[in-house]
């Protein structure tokens, strides 16, 4: 029985698709068998992170509409043999997904998977709330600034309310917090928000912080979710992230601003 997890947040441009990306591939390589749907009709992104856009012939609005089936529209993932993708429509209009078409798409998912990764739509407009609707558990995103914050915190009303779980009186749906794009040094300088005051405005548990970091732009340029790359600071925290998701206790990292040494301003050193 698969467990379903939406990837979302209320403000775009967060790195929730990278984080999608990043979280169903670290769940594949720790032997999970796993697919991640992109939900984002007429913008989608996830197929060109994981490397897989030129593979793409059907998509999830096919499968829903009946011109294909769900193993058709399919790809899986040439580097881990337990990942698949499952693209989003580049052409039709997000009013084509309707809750009885993802339903039965996730029924189906639920059999054969161990984990569903659902990479949301930013807002909270209707891919967005079918994203998460189904979901058993939520990994919100959001960068250590004040509108991004904000955001998000609409964005857990909406998971307590507006989800099947709430709807049947069932236990919530179990919300996580993932702060992208960190860097303790403007945060020491007063330019970001600090993790204390994220975490205690949005008061969820923290599963995960990811620093500001060129890996992920470099991973995503090539179309190899960060995860890969374990010698940067980034595909580091995306798997500490994934181990804490799968109930394990790992030290928080890359939070403490590290002063460089003489040495290291002169010959260089700063972290990839």
């Amino acid at each position: 029985m698969a467990k379903i997890i939406v990837v979302t947040s209320g403000k775009g441009g967060v790195g929730k698709t990278t984080s999608a990306a990043a979280i169903a591939t670290g769940l594949a390589l720790r032997g999970n068998k796993t697919v991640v749907i992109d939900f984002d009709v007429g913008l989608r992104n996830l197929d060109l992170i994981m490397g897989c856009e030129r593979r793409v012939v059907y998509d999830l609005v096919n499968v829903i509409q009946g011109d294909a089936g769900l193993n058709q529209a399919m790809i899986r993932d040439k580097r881990v043999e337990n990942l698949h993708i499952l693209p989003a429509s580049q052409t039709r209009d997000k009013d084509a997904l309707t809750s009885e078409g993802v339903e039965k798409i996730l029924d189906a998912l639920t059999e054969d998977f161990d984990f569903i990764i659902c990479d949301s739509p930013a807002g909270i407009e209707r891919g967005a709330q079918l994203a998460m609707y189904f979901a058993d558990e939520a990994v919100v995103v959001t960068n250590p600034e004040v509108s991004s914050v904000r955001d998000s915190d609409r964005i857990l009303g909406l998971l307590s309310s507006k989800t099947r779980r709430a709807e049947q009186n069932r236990d919530p749906v179990k919300e996580h917090l993932l702060i992208t794009r960190y860097n303790p040094s403007r945060v020491d300088g007063g330019d970001m928000l600090n993790l204390d005051d994220i975490c205690e405005i949005l008061a969820i548990d923290l599963i995960g912080l990811i620093p500001e970091s060129e890996a992920v732009l470099r991973a995503s340029n090539q179309g190899i979710p960060v995860t890969h790359d374990q010698k940067s600071d980034a595909g580091q925290a995306y798997t500490d992230t994934v181990s804490r998701l799968l109930g394990e206790t790992v030290p928080l990292r890359f939070h403490e601003y590290q002063k460089k040494g003489l040495l290291s301003r002169v010959f260089g050193g700063g972290r990839r």
